[in-house]
């Protein structure tokens, strides 16, 4: 099985090296991500100027443009016999209203829209807390054999949220639920001409068995979220 790793932290982000851990024993991974950070950029694509690519080592390729961009050729071109399309492991969480501005998710996404499936990964981070990525890897890899070895739901993909544990705790329990469909935190302080977004992400509101609940509560929320059908 081949499997398409991209992301949009860049080539270079860790969260993409956790992930090529996790994913390394199930199949034969290809990583075709983006040159530099894209972090919220959503599914934005490009049509009006050529994409340059690169290749770092043999099956790793970077592009400049963004993570549907980089679907986009590696199913037209670089990758086009792959089976899933796996993207993170993002550093910050992608939770409830986050899948719509998210360019991790909208990797998966786009994978949705070419008739395959995949799984969009992303950590959420505490403020003063740094990312434990080997640790984030291991409890990313059962997770994916299993969710790989399930039935495909045409038109679905799944979307992974880790917690974001101290040091020491033992591994979270893995919690299938929904999105939240709360708003994210509607604030801006201005500056005269100037609004610069200051909403509290960790103080979001939050549904009791939504995925944001689930996440905060210190365990990985798993949500299958339907694109189409």
């Amino acid at each position: 099985m081949k499997l398409l790793l991209t992301n949009d932290d860049g080539i270079d982000a860790p969260g993409l090296e956790a992930l090529l851990a996790a994913a390394q024993p199930l199949g034969e991974p290809v990583v075709v991500a983006p040159y530099g950070t894209l972090s919220g950029c959503g599914h934005r694509v490009t049509t009006d100027r050529p994409l340059r690519i690169g290749q770092r080592q043999p099956q790793r390729y970077f592009v400049e443009g963004t993570p549907a961009d980089c679907v986009r050729v590696a199913l037209h071109g670089l990758a086009p016999d792959v089976s899933w399309v796996l993207s993170g492991i993002n550093a910050g969480g992608n939770l409830g209203a986050d899948v719509w501005h998210s360019g991790t998710v909208a990797a998966v996404r786009e994978a949705v829209l070419h008739g395959l499936t995949g799984v969009a990964v992303s950590h959420y981070r505490r403020k003063g807390m740094e990312v434990d990525w080997a640790r984030a890897a291991a409890w990313v890899a059962p997770l994916l054999r299993e969710l790989l070895a399930r039935p495909r739901r045409p038109g679905a993909f799944w979307n992974v949220n880790l917690p974001h544990l101290g040091p020491g705790a033992p591994p979270p329990e893995v919690v299938f639920c929904p999105l939240d469909p709360e708003p994210l935190p509607l604030s801006f302080r201005r500056e005269g001409d100037l609004f610069h977004y200051d909403g509290d992400y960790h103080q979001r509101r939050r549904r009791p068995g939504s995925d944001v609940d689930v996440c905060f509560r210190g365990q990985i929320a798993v949500t299958e979220v339907v694109l189409l059908g």
